[in-house]
């Protein structure tokens, strides 16, 4: 009865260290460390940005929003960000994250850090900023957007150009 129990045992300690080591994700050494590996399966790919609004915003309309991203260019532009919800624009920082789908990599899409300040509220949204941005490689791209060092809300784009 031990040996059946010990057998058991070793299978499922086998099989569950086998789920959690076959990620490709690798977080870049100078990425802010509360992001995590694990806020990459929270994006749903079918959630994909729409335009709302009268100045063009792509987003998730009441959450996020781009103005800019529904001319995406490789070879670098602006944004302005906008967020809703967001209590104290001025004490709150916006990290930004890009993960690549077909690479299944994460590259720091704000040229000089991961993490910017937010400003006041614009276009009907609590706050704004605008920022350059350099897309790598088209394809499609999951945006994670953090302030207050929490996952605040996924931009799912597809950048061809």
């Amino acid at each position: 009865m031990l040996l059946i129990l010990l057998s058991m045992f070793i299978f499922v300690v086998g099989c569950t260290s086998k789920q959690g080591g076959d990620s490709k994700i690798v977080l870049p050494n100078d990425i802010p460390n509360f992001v995590r590996e694990s806020d990459v399966d929270t994006i749903n790919w079918e959630r994909k940005a729409v335009v709302f609004g009268d100045k063009g915003i792509m987003g998730n309309e009441n959450k996020s929003g781009v103005i800019g991203a529904n001319m995406p260019s490789l070879n670098g532009q602006k944004w302005m960000w906008h967020l809703w919800g967001i209590e104290n624009t001025q004490n709150t920082k916006l990290t930004v994250v890009g993960f690549h789908k077909e690479t299944e990599t994460i590259h720091q899409i704000l040229p000089d850090d991961w993490t910017t300040e937010l400003g006041s509220a614009n276009n009907g949204a609590d706050a704004h900023i605008p920022s350059n941005v350099k897309i790598p490689k088209s394809g499609e791209w999951a945006i994670l957007l953090y302030t207050d060092e929490k996952l605040f809300d996924i931009l799912v784009y597809e950048i061809k150009e």
